[in-house]
């Protein structure tokens, strides 16, 4: 309980530093004006709050625990502590779908008299790309009944929707292989205030089935003999876990692109803060210590303060690879 309140306010506090801090300076009284509701000196304020740095917090906040939790759930159900989200091809599968809608459509795909364009077609391709492998890994998962061979599958799997997306760069335009790599950088500022809605419901909804989740992976963490001799569906638990994990991560990935690292290395650094593996501390720990991370990720994002904005791509890997190395040479000891 300690460590939630502590991990609580320092989500808070990040929270508000995401609305003030920018390459515009906004004193904290007008924030809060502008949050509840009252008239702005400077109109652009109040654009910049609410169209821009809300959402984003609001974002960052929201991924930073979806793809938290997600590793935490691999990591324990394939007892593997270097699994997360990206590791069953999810995250390929997503930039697959956002490389067939930039690279081989042109940015715009259509059905009929429906015709999207911008960021709803590269949303839209994202998220159907990354259900879709998840849909090919449940579909494997149903009769391989080996958590390794699983692992491997999804590996596999994205290393082919990593190929093809090489393919498609290799014969795309120079607008659209930049307009890729742009995407594929990461960033918490591809949700809008009107999407914001349905991405926080969504990732609630996501966040909410891993609770459900709680007291089986406390049990698997016994041995996957010792919880089927408890009544304990190994299988069916996994395969649930499968489903969750791909719908988190799809809705991240479509509208803030692959982020790494996070997944990865925040389970870790959680175990490291309560120094237990019950999952009833372990998994709200987690979740908090991913929000932090993520706004954290975010402020420093916003450091030039030229206006530019740094890829979150080049960031989280100087938070999370530190912690990769330290558990890679805690398991080598």
């Amino acid at each position: 309980m300690r460590y939630c309140l502590m991990l609580s306010v320092a989500v808070v506090a990040l929270f508000f530093s995401n609305l003030i801090y920018g390459s515009v300076d906004i004193p904290f009284d007008k924030v809060v004006d502008i949050l509840f509701g009252n008239s702005a000196e400077k109109a652009s304020w109040q654009f910049i709050i609410l169209e821009s740095r809300l959402p984003q917090a609001v974002t960052a906040l929201l991924s930073g625990m979806a793809l938290s939790v997600s590793g935490l759930m691999l990591q324990t159900a394939f007892r593997n502590p270097l699994a997360d989200p990206s590791i069953f091809g999810i995250s390929s599968g997503a930039g697959l779908g956002a490389a067939l809608v930039m690279l081989l459509f042109g940015g715009s795909v259509s059905a009929g008299a429906v015709s999207l364009s911008g960021f709803a077609a590269v949303f839209l391709g994202a998220f159907l790309g990354a259900m879709a492998v998840m849909a090919v890994v449940f579909a494997f998962s149903l009769f391989v009944r080996n958590s390794v061979m699983l692992l491997i599958i999804g590996i596999m799997i994205g290393y082919i929707a990593s190929s093809a997306i090489s393919l498609l760069n290799f014969f795309a335009t120079e607008e659209g292989v930049k307009s890729y790599l742009v995407w594929g950088m990461g960033s918490f500022g591809g949700v809008s205030l009107r999407q914001l809605p349905v991405f926080s419901a969504v990732t609630l909804i996501g966040l909410c089935c891993s609770l459900l989740l709680i007291k089986p992976l406390n049990i698997i963490l016994l041995g996957k003999s010792y919880a089927e001799n408890l009544g304990v569906n190994t299988v069916l638990v996994r395969n649930l876990l499968l489903v969750i994990t791909g719908l988190l991560t799809a809705i991240v990935t479509s509208f803030c692109g692959p982020i790494s690292f996070i997944g990865l290395a925040v389970p870790h650094i959680a175990r490291m803060v309560v120094r237990t593996s019950q999952h009833g501390i372990l998994m709200p720990v987690t979740m908090l210590v991913g929000a932090t991370t993520a706004l954290l990720c975010n402020i420093f994002c916003t450091l030039p303060s030229s206006g530019g904005i740094i890829p979150l791509n080049a960031v989280t890997p100087i938070l999370g690879a530190p912690v990769v190395i330290y558990v890679i040479i805690r398991m080598k000891g």
